[in-house]
């Protein structure tokens, strides 16, 4: 097992992907003396998936748990209910008790493909906040004013461009941070989206006579389409995403997003890293190959390396040659059966937002009459589909 103290892992994970350290002389003292700290983070089921995303401050949790430290997940089923407003223009829907549990069925067994769980003491908020009554709650509130809400930047863009704050968003954070006094937090970790929430986390902490937590925040990752990751928008990498899929996805990323997925989201030595930059500023290496090496290194991370190789064959003989895949899925429906149901419940689309998407796009083609779909309401018909470039299904009515 790796010391704690080992300087070299050390730095890397100081560095790797991080935006900023609060405060970092005290984290770099503590963990290179050895001691065992308690590093925190906090996820809340506002979707079904784990995706490339969320997925990076997962893995600096494994670079936490390789050195030694106890990971403390906090599975945030209460605090999902009413929403993160981290950088939202808009509030979040609340969430149902329903809603929260179809989300968490398979919660566990994506983080597992990151994190040794059998190491991890998870949580879930709602053990301790839905046992707050009226006046505990008041006493978390006094910690904040309401000029320190206005001014974080998200909420103060909305007030300048007239738009409604509701009192239920300037919670969260004072729920977030009373995670931590309840596992007293050494160390939590967020995207860099987070720090107001995290630094709330200290200001909690110090009100309830805890010492103070550091604050790591991490990059954050582009999906497919350029803009950040997210499940709403349709463009995530998916940690359960078949092989074809995920390799399809990663080869229709921005080339300038190449390294940044490299370095987030792989363990690529950086000097390596650092080459393929060199080389496709210079024009050393077509970028299209490059995202062959990355779309097959996540692919063997996730599945195996049998499965990667299998599903670069299969984009080459489907986006070189010109084939539809050998092993395509396939769909045996009733009559009248909406196209977007078949796609969602055959994983081949995330949402229904997406398919409205591709169909605006003209993105969606019945490779059999070389039909594109149209229609958002769309009924499924016999033939093989093509769904953007990348993904195919094989739709037979009965």
């Amino acid at each position: 097992m790796t010391k704690i103290s080992d300087k070299e892992k050390i730095d890397e994970l100081l560095t790797r992907g991080v935006e900023e350290i609060f405060i970092e002389r005290d984290l770099r003292e503590k963990l290179h003396s050895g001691k065992k700290l308690r590093i925190k983070f906090g996820i809340d089921p506002t979707s079904p998936f784990i995706h490339l995303g969320r997925a990076v401050p997962l893995r600096k949790l494994k670079a936490f748990q390789d050195l030694g430290h106890k990971v403390v997940l906090i599975i945030g089923d209460y605090t999902a209910k009413i929403g993160d407003p981290s950088d939202k223009l808009e509030k979040r829907p609340m969430l149902t008790d329903k809603d929260i549990k179809n989300n968490l069925k398979k919660y566990i067994d994506q983080i597992a493909l990151i994190l040794d769980m059998k190491k991890v003491e998870v949580n879930y908020n709602s053990k301790w906040l839905k046992k707050m009554n009226f006046i505990q709650i008041g006493e978390l509130l006094e910690c904040f004013t309401v000029q320190q809400m206005s001014k974080r930047r998200n909420f103060k863009e909305r007030l300048d461009a007239g738009t409604d704050i509701f009192m239920v968003e300037f919670l969260y954070p004072a729920l977030q941070g009373y995670d931590s006094v309840a596992v007293k937090s050494d160390v939590e970790i967020g995207g860099f989206d987070q720090l107001f929430n995290l630094k709330a986390g200290r200001t909690v902490q110090k009100r309830y006579g805890q010492k103070e937590q550091d604050i790591m925040t991490v990059s954050m990752i582009e999906g497919t389409d350029g803009r950040k990751m997210s499940s709403s928008w349709g463009n995530i990498i998916g940690l359960t995403d078949s092989p074809e899929d995920m390799f399809g996805k990663v080869m229709s990323i921005k080339d300038e997003l190449i390294t940044k997925y490299f370095l987030l989201c792989t363990d690529t030595p950086m000097n390596t890293i650092e080459g393929y930059a060199r080389d496709m500023v210079t024009g050393k290496v077509n970028p299209r190959d490059l995202k062959i090496i990355l779309g097959k290194e996540l692919v063997t991370m996730y599945h195996s390396k049998k499965s990667a190789e299998k599903a670069e064959a299969n984009f080459i003989a489907t986006f070189q040659n010109k084939e539809i895949p050998k092993d395509v899925e396939e769909a045996k429906v009733e009559k009248n059966t909406f196209l977007v149901d078949v796609l969602l419940k055959k994983k081949v689309i995330t949402s229904k937002s997406e398919f409205r998407r591709l169909v605006d796009e003209h993105a969606i083609t019945n490779l059999d009459n070389n039909e594109k779909i149209s229609s958002h309401g769309a009924l499924a018909e016999n033939g093989t589909y093509r769904i953007g470039k990348k993904r195919f299904i094989k739709i037979e009515v009965k």
